[in-house]
């Protein structure tokens, strides 16, 4: 049963929308969220995870567990993934038991994980020699934007596996862009973060600098957010408490998107710039900094509370 000819549902806007089998693997902080709105869309979700709480979570919410990889990959008619690293990635897809040892032929592979391009091409190649279109399709947004459904994917693959994923993209995400092919959907995740990481602690430097020099907080936000200093990491994501409420750093920099991750995510952009040969010093570091951060006990705050660090708090 191929996702062009499973059943019919009606979604809001009253079209007739097909239903599919869809197979999440990686149910974790992202990956669960994920999974639940692909159900909430009429879909069958079977769920597969090392944790058993997250598979309970998925079933709770109207999906089902599969007993394996195999089993999974043998009953669905797309598969989504959402892995830690490249190596966990290259093991369910080409690994023993894996996805493409049992996948039908057509089945249509999303991975959601954020990883090095290299794991990405290469998954991407194996899978088109089993003829299963793929995309890489990493995700900005966080914990939020994956239950909202508001997530921006970034996506490698041809031109027809991306209008073959699109649909169920558009179910868990508000921002779909087409980055090229195989693996160029995580090229652009890891340039996207390398600046948000180098965009904090600069703001953050701004922050502890305007303490120092008895600016108050708030009007360095008003000055900055409406002027050349502007950005993301300021006015969605403010790094001190008070001007934007809803900033992490409002509720002691509980992720959000942890500092951890962020660390993952730069230390994946400094390997393709040492592999591409390109320059990105200020990239090096904020590898640096966060690096420290993390060794500090930060890795498991909200990146942003590399203030804190900056500050030579703990």
């Amino acid at each position: 049963m191929r996702p062009t000819d499973s059943g019919t549902r009606r979604n809001a806007s009253g079209r007739n929308d097909m239903t599919s089998t869809i197979g999440f693997i990686g149910l974790g902080n992202m990956g669960g969220p994920m999974a639940v709105n692909l159900v909430k869309a009429g879909h069958r979700v079977l769920g597969f995870d090392l944790a058993e709480t997250a598979v309970s979570a998925l079933v709770e919410a109207g999906g089902e567990k599969a007993g394996s990889v195999a089993d999974l990959a043998a009953a669905a008619d797309v598969i989504v993934t959402m892995l830690p690293a490249g190596k966990h990635v290259r093991q369910i897809y080409q690994g023993e038991g894996g996805i493409l040892e049992n996948a039908k032929t057509g089945t249509l592979l999303i991975d959601s994980s954020t990883i090095d391009v290299d794991s990405a091409r290469v998954v991407s190649s194996a899978a088109a020699e089993k003829d299963m279109p793929m995309v890489d399709a990493p995700v900005s947004g966080g914990v939020g934007g994956a239950t909202a459904g508001t997530l921006t994917f970034m996506v490698g693959g041809s031109e027809a596996a991306f209008a073959s994923a699109r649909p169920f993209l558009d179910i868990m995400g508000k921002t779909i862009v087409h980055a090229g092919g195989a693996g160029n959907g995580q090229a652009a995740k890891i340039c996207n973060n390398m600046i948000l990481g180098i965009s904090m602690i600069a703001v953050s430097e701004a922050f502890v600098l305007a303490e120092k020099l008895g600016l108050d907080a708030q009007k360095l936000y008003d000055i900055s957010s409406t002027a050349s200093g502007q950005c993301w990491s300021l006015t969605s994501y403010c790094p001190v408490p008070g001007p934007l409420p809803s900033s992490p750093a409002n509720r002691d920099y509980q992720p959000g998107f942890a500092a951890a991750m962020m660390l993952k995510d730069l230390k994946l952009a400094q390997e393709a710039s040492s592999s591409a040969g390109a320059a990105t010093p200020l990239g090096a570091e904020a590898a640096a900094l966060y690096t420290l951060f993390c060794n500090s006990g930060g890795d498991a705050k909200d990146f942003s509370g590399i203030v804190n660090f900056l500050r030579g708090h703990d």
